[in-house]
């Protein structure tokens, strides 16, 4: 399974035409079987895509309909032990705790792979490695 992060959804819900390419691409890649997410990606989604200063953000009912249907992915809980887990890798890499939350959070579902424009496109963080959806060459 591959973990997707919360800058897949956003792109997949943007108008903005200067994101044409990569809402095209997160549309795409969300029709996937293979996907799965957390319970802070879905929460991220929602104050991003609902939040007043967003440029055509969605209503409620739109985030809450869109996070709905996503739950036909796998979703890992916020549990103590992934919280430990995320605590540990933010001290052993120094990324944000919010990156090593999503980074174990895949780990805790066994993804292999988390999709992400936000983290480095490449590193592998103990068997959990990123790969930038948006680079052409990550997506041959």
């Amino acid at each position: 399974m591959r973990f997707v992060d919360t800058n897949v959804l956003l792109y997949a819900v943007s108008t903005d035409p200067r994101e044409a390419a990569k809402a095209r691409a997160a549309r795409a890649l969300l029709e996937s079987t293979d996907l799965a997410l957390s319970v802070q990606v879905l929460q991220e989604f929602y104050v991003q895509a609902t939040r007043t200063t967003r440029r055509h953000r969605l209503s409620h009912e739109q985030a809450s309909t869109l996070i709905e249907a996503w739950l036909r992915f796998p979703v890992q809980e916020t549990t103590t032990p992934v919280m430990l887990a995320a605590f540990a890798t933010e001290q052993r890499t120094r990324i944000s705790y919010w990156d090593a939350a999503i980074i174990e959070g895949a780990r805790a579902l066994g993804c292999a792979v988390v999709l992400s424009e936000d983290l480095a496109a490449g590193q592998d963080y103990g068997g959990v490695r990123v790969e930038n959806p948006f680079r052409l060459d990550s997506r041959l």
